[in-house]
């Protein structure tokens, strides 16, 4: 905070004599400040001289202030700039601050807005002179099967619940790049901190269908025991952390992992997802700020698709998009075409070298479109067109685009595409079967695994449930164990 007062020459004085500040004042014509933040002693201390000026006082009009300790050295650190006697450099905690006898507001916008980083164009080709990181036959080959098999995920447990057979669902339609490329660019030890959105990312460390059919019915079998809703994926086995709808409040958490991974020198980053409505949030910028003063290893992955449920990218910010938020705070950040697989593997790949062995963290804007509903609670022909719906759809999808270029390389023919989509769909089918019979957990199960030994309350919770189960047993599903 700053200390600046207005007062005659012999308050000055009186102090001067009174606390020995010669060495601490500095009078002035002009209003002169310096921070008293790191000393508050000091300040309390000087407070109560100022409440009992000299009586005689009569002069008026000096300015005096305070430097914040004595062994401050900021004025021999003042140095006189080459364009000019009247600019100065303030060696400043934090930084150099360069001062200017000309009034310059920063403009609100950019003149040229920031690229944005692709490498395959929308037919799939190389775009010349791309700088990407190289990937083999292999890694490809998975990569386009995992986002086949994303897309068939999505149609048939979105068809589920249209048949009332889950509660609820939530696709990845348009957006199976930046599940299955950024997945693929990590490594099995490195913390995935999601949204909600990001069941590619699972599917590709290996959960498999029967994994995702038991937790989307809340079987017995479910990790969670039945008390999630479907599609709040988690696994331990996978450094998954559990799916929260709650909107940003994964940010901070993925920083903390990420800066007790650096504390434990492991080599291993956290990676966390979020959408453009979530920059929105406080968390967000809670977030990268605390990365960048703690150096975290820690990549944020954002899934700009245009729209916060109903809410368009134009209602939330004025900025550049997302990317310049980073910048904002001190983290090196890129903008990237989310429909480029090829873009993104490159992108991700090359940020989690930076964040493990710079000690840093990085923003990634994936710019997409989400080409499904927010989710199963959604008709998103209420607030944006069909036909661009169905543009991004036919024209940008990026698991075409994909395929185009694994094709192009020899990789992949229409035999492998066949082969591949029916497999896939009868196996999940088999799945759905398999999670839908599955017995459910027990009530029992609604009251554990938060104390070590259930607390006198929800004792009493669980008997008035078991008697209201007893007096309205038609109310309750019956394939629940009692």
């Amino acid at each position: 905070m700053a200390f600046c007062s207005r007062n005659s020459r012999n308050i000055i004085n009186n102090l001067k004599s009174k606390v020995g500040l010669s060495r601490l004042m500095k009078p002035s014509s002009d209003c002169c400040y310096t921070s008293c933040l790191n000393n508050t002693n000091r300040c309390r201390f000087l407070a109560p001289q100022l409440r009992n000026p000299d009586s005689h006082s009569q002069n008026k009009g000096h300015f005096f202030c305070f430097q914040r300790f004595q062994s401050t050295t900021t004025e021999q650190h003042f140095a006189s700039l080459p364009n000019g006697e009247h600019n100065q450099v303030l060696d400043f905690p934090g930084g150099n601050v360069v001062f200017s006898p000309e009034m310059q507001f920063l403009s609100e916008s950019p003149g040229v807005y920031n690229p944005c980083y692709r490498v395959l164009d929308d037919n799939g080709q190389l775009i010349s002179n791309s700088i990407f990181v190289q990937v083999s036959e292999e890694i490809a080959v998975k990569m386009y099967s995992n986002m086949a098999t994303l897309q068939i995920l999505d149609t048939i447990f979105y068809e589920a619940q249209r048949q009332g057979r889950i509660s609820f669902y939530a696709t990845t339609i348009g957006e199976e790049a930046i599940n299955i490329a950024s997945a693929a660019a990590l490594t099995a030890d490195d913390i995935v901190v999601p949204q909600y959105r990001e069941p590619g990312v699972l599917l590709w460390r290996g959960f498999t269908l029967q994994e995702f059919a038991n937790q989307c019915f809340g079987n017995k079998d479910d990790y969670g025991k039945g008390r999630q809703m479907p599609i709040h994926y988690g696994s331990n086995k996978h450094n998954y952390f559990t799916v929260s709808s709650t909107i940003a409040t994964q940010i901070p958490h993925a920083v903390g992992a990420a800066y007790s991974l650096k504390m434990d020198k492991r080599d291993a980053c956290a990676v966390t997802y979020f959408g453009d409505g979530g920059t929105s949030e406080g968390d967000f910028h809670a977030a990268l700020n605390f990365a960048a003063v703690t150096e975290s290893p820690v990549i944020f992955i954002c899934r700009n698709n245009g729209w916060a449920i109903s809410t368009p990218t134009s209602d939330q910010f004025r900025s550049d998009g997302i990317a310049v938020r980073g910048q904002a705070y001190g983290v090196r950040s890129i903008r990237v075409d989310g429909n480029d697989a090829l873009a993104m593997y490159s992108a991700v790949h090359t940020a989690r070298e930076m964040a493990v062995h710079e000690h840093r963290p990085i923003l990634i804007e994936a710019v997409t479109y989400r080409v499904g509903h927010h989710s199963t609670s959604d008709d998103s022909t209420k607030y944006r067109p069909a036909n661009e719906i169905e543009w991004w759809r036919m024209e940008r999808d990026p698991v075409t685009r994909f395929r185009k270029w694994i094709e192009t390389n020899g990789w992949w023919s229409g035999e492998a595409e066949s082969q591949l989509r029916s497999s896939i769909q009868n196996q999940l089918l088999q799945a759905i079967q398999i999670a839908e019979r599955a017995e459910k957990p027990p009530v029992k199960d609604l009251f554990t695994d938060v104390y070590d030994n259930i607390p006198w309350h929800l004792r009493e919770q669980e008997k008035m449930v078991r008697e209201t189960i007893n007096r309205h047993p038609k109310d309750y599903p019956a394939d629940v164990p009692f």
